[in-house]
């Protein structure tokens, strides 16, 4: 798939999500086969750039190119001052949100509530593109809710103002995350345009991959939650995609090594305290699929230092590829 000057392969990427895919889960993921990693959302609102939260957020040192990076806000104006800012802090293709369904989101007439307002998407999208010289693309869901789908109005517009790829998210804002993503909509859009669509939603497999792009005619795509505690879902979709064969779950131990240094890695860019709490998250879903995981939740999130919280992990994993009891006593 192409964006602008970017070839993205393998046509598997990863979505922008709030709290989640700050730039060390964007770099492991990318280490394991991500084609692209979309940046969490960062505000359009310039009194809001240089806080610690957003300076992290615009931390792109050392990431492979491309580089995204998602902007969220209303205001055309306002967006397209937050790209030319993103933009000169290392962006290399800039991602609108009109996807996220959070209600402090929507109240603030940003995120999906947008889709109500086709003019304002058009003024939206017009002002972005012409406001730098990189590639924009756009995120949506298939519309405000199951009576009000309008994610072929949306596409068509999109196109018209430059937008360079759109991906869609397979469920309206009403229905947030909950039942099953629907395809049929994102098979809509990609035949009524010529960009690039990335289907998204409930990929959470190579088998559903392959499904997902032979059902939308889709040219990519886009991993949310399927990635979380599973961040090498992304090799394992390039490889099934390549060549029809699966490969195996990785074993307890690379995982340890995976989940070890992406410790160290929030330790590092949060530091100790928020790295730690940070942390928590990302363990509990590494363990979410085991039948061990309330007892090694209750251990590790007792952790308050660095040191401890990687300890309780190392023990954890060494007694999983041992087929000991794991935490028996805690539980």
């Amino acid at each position: 798939m192409q964006i602008g000057p970017y070839r993205i392969d393998p046509p598997v990427v990863l979505a922008p999500m709030a709290g989640v895919t700050d730039k060390p889960f964007r770099l492991l993921c990318k280490r394991l086969g991500a084609g692209l990693a979309v940046s969490e959302m960062t505000t359009a609102d310039p009194s809001l750039w240089h806080t610690r939260k957003s300076l992290r957020r615009m931390d792109h040192e050392g990431e492979p190119e491309p580089v995204s990076v998602q902007i969220a806000g209303y205001d055309p104006a306002m967006l397209a001052e937050a790209a030319r800012f993103n933009v000169a802090n290392g962006a290399q293709i800039i991602d609108i949100n009109m996807g996220c369904p959070a209600k402090k989101v929507c109240n603030v007439w940003s995120g999906s509530a947008l889709l109500q307002d086709e003019p304002l998407v058009a003024r939206i999208c017009r002002a972005v593109v012409e406001a730098v010289q990189v590639p924009v693309t756009l995120k949506i869901r298939t519309g405000w809710d199951r009576e009000h789908r309008n994610a072929l109005r949306i596409a068509r517009i999109a196109e018209d103002a430059g937008i360079a790829a759109l991906s869609v998210h397979g469920r309206t804002r009403a229905d947030k995350y909950e039942g099953e993503a629907e395809y049929e909509t994102i098979a809509a859009v990609k035949a009524s345009v010529s960009i690039p669509v990335l289907a998204n939603g409930d990929i959470t497999s190579p088998e559903r991959a392959r499904h997902v792009l032979e059902v939308t005619g889709a040219d990519a795509v886009m991993i949310g939650r399927g990635a979380q505690g599973r961040p090498w879902i992304f090799r394992e979709i390039a490889h099934y995609l390549a060549t029809g064969e699966k490969l195996p779950e990785p074993a307890p131990d690379e995982v340890a090594a995976i989940l070890l240094g992406h410790l160290e890695h929030l330790h590092a860019f949060y530091g100790e305290l928020a790295g730690v709490r940070i942390a928590r998250k990302h363990l509990g879903w590494y363990a979410k699929d085991r039948p061990e995981n309330a007892a090694f939740r209750q251990v590790v999130n007792r952790a308050e230092t660095a040191h401890e919280q990687t300890a309780l992990t190392r023990a954890y994993f060494a007694a999983l590829a041992a087929g000991e009891r794991i935490f028996d006593a805690a539980a």
